[in-house]
């Protein structure tokens, strides 16, 4: 993937909908796109581009996991890439990105509630599971993964 034919910059949580909605909330209302936390000034949003449109998002929430003893810790939601632009690398590009700009904090551990789906995608990434398999409701079954950076 020659990723000079993409951009990634820090975004608004408003920004990254057209991103969640369709990959991670299909046929949900909008609203369920906004996450709690979103437009505090610890959250990051990335956005990656190509050319001018937004196709891939990520997002770190300065949040603690209660199993997790490490004290600066990030959470990662709502990473996506529009369904099109999938198996191209173009996930790794911007996790990796975020995870640097994270590093470049200070941060210790990412941890995030993994869709089931996404296990191989975290794993080649470097996070390993914790902890036992849970549902979301109306989402699906999730593993918590962490990275220590």
């Amino acid at each position: 993937m020659n990723q000079d034919h993409f951009n990634i910059k820090q975004i608004t949580a408003q920004e990254s909908y057209s991103v969640r909605h369709p990959v991670l909330r299909p046929g949900k209302p909008i609203s369920t796109c906004v996450f709690d936390g979103d437009d505090l000034a610890t959250t990051i949003h990335l956005g990656l581009y190509q050319a001018e449109t937004l196709i891939g998002i990520c997002s770190f929430f300065k949040n603690a996991h209660p199993d997790l003893s490490v004290q600066n810790q990030y959470q990662l939601r709502g990473m996506a890439v529009l369904n099109v632009f999938q198996g191209q690398g173009l996930g790794n590009m911007i996790l990796a990105f975020g995870e640097k700009l994270m590093n470049q904090k200070n941060t210790e551990t990412i941890w995030c509630n993994a869709r089931e789906i996404a296990l191989p995608f975290y794993k080649k990434c470097g996070y390993e599971t914790f902890g036992q398999a849970f549902d979301i409701p109306s989402i699906g079954p999730h593993y918590a993964m962490y990275k220590t950076l």
